[in-house]
């Protein structure tokens, strides 16, 4: 077990942060298929750009019969402007027919199934999981990673390295509520170039404050 890790993690959510529209969608949504269309959609985009796309692009289908059957080009128009939607356009409606001709239109809940789709990585994989299927797994994005290496309960040089690590050390059940808790306090204080130390009350905690103060 990490070291100071449930007083993290409680610590976190008193400090009650406001949460995105998409981060709130993605806690509230357990299809699958939703979950794993809505993380490609997210892929190097902001939330406030994924979460109206998002709600276009569920205006159009929920299942992957409905989109294996969409013109690229409808698809396009809706979840218009993520990044590199024209892709991600394809590659939802790619991933639509292949679940049908290979998995009964049935979004497979095994990682080493799931990334095997064209983009989806362990990222995607593990959020689907968790969200998904509401199985013990960690999504590390750009978030999880920084903010474990920023505290010091790990000490990794990329997600997929946080992503073993943490479910080395902590018990599965506190796996699934790492992402939302860390991507949370990434948004609001632990941000990227410019952490609010002074808002945190992590920093008795945290190793990066103790060499930064």
């Amino acid at each position: 077990m990490i070291k100071n890790f449930n007083k993290i993690i409680n610590n976190i959510k008193e400090m009650n942060l406001p949460q995105t529209e998409f981060v709130k969608f993605m806690e509230d949504i357990h299809d699958p298929f939703i979950v794993l269309t809505a993380c490609i959609l997210s892929l190097r985009t902001n939330d406030k750009t994924t979460y109206p796309a998002a709600m276009r692009m569920l205006k159009l289908g929920k299942t992957p019969q409905d989109f294996s059957l969409l013109d690229s080009e409808i698809l396009e128009k809706a979840i218009y402007p993520v990044g590199f939607y024209k892709n991600k356009a394809k590659q939802i409606i790619e991933i639509s027919k292949q679940l049908i001709s290979e998995y009964n239109g049935i979004v497979p809940k095994e990682i080493d199934e799931l990334i095997k789709f064209k983009g989806v990585g362990r990222k995607t994989a593990n959020l689907v999981q968790s969200k998904g299927y509401n199985m013990p797994s960690i999504c590390v994005d750009v978030h999880v990673h920084r903010i474990s290496n920023r505290l010091g309960i790990v000490n990794t040089k990329t997600p997929e390295e946080t992503e073993f690590s943490l479910k080395k050390n902590l018990p599965a059940t506190s796996w699934s509520e790492i992402n939302t808790l860390f991507v949370t306090l990434g948004q609001n204080i632990c941000k990227p170039l410019k952490p609010d130390c002074k808002k945190c009350n992590l920093c008795k905690y945290c190793k990066y404050f103790s060499m930064n103060s």
